[in-house]
């Protein structure tokens, strides 16, 4: 299982990068990806929906189970990355390098909340 420690996770499976202008960048770890099997389907939110800290907003499916993607705190989806929702697959090849959508945080410290690499690692059981 890959962690890379230049990111930040939820106990929900989401990994988190803070880009440069503060919006976050948010996909489905490499744990939550080898758990489900292969994505055969992926749904995203719509540019411009405002979210709450934990809401279900997003949608992966597998050849195994349904489950949903989780919004890590309140705000404004800015982005989506079309490119899963076409090719699921990716996804499974690489959780890290295949971003699901960009939030525009409504409070930018509640971003100093997610687990770092260690923390999640031991929160799934590998440490």
């Amino acid at each position: 299982m890959k962690v890379p420690a230049n990111l930040k996770y939820t106990e929900s499976h989401e990994w988190i990068r803070t880009e440069a202008d503060g919006t976050l960048t948010v996909g489905i770890t490499d744990h939550a990806q080898e758990a489900l099997g292969d994505l055969v389907f992926i749904e995203l939110p719509q540019v411009g929906r405002a979210v709450k800290a934990g809401e279900a907003i997003a949608v992966v499916e597998s050849v195994k189970a349904a489950s949903d993607i989780y919004a890590p705190v309140a705000g404004e989806v800015i982005a989506v990355n079309a490119e899963v929702t076409q090719a699921p697959e990716k996804v499974n090849a690489d959780a890290y390098e295949h971003w699901f959508y960009k939030l525009k945080p409504a409070n930018a410290s509640d971003a100093g909340k997610f687990l770092d690499a260690a923390a999640y690692t031991k929160a799934v059981g590998d440490a």
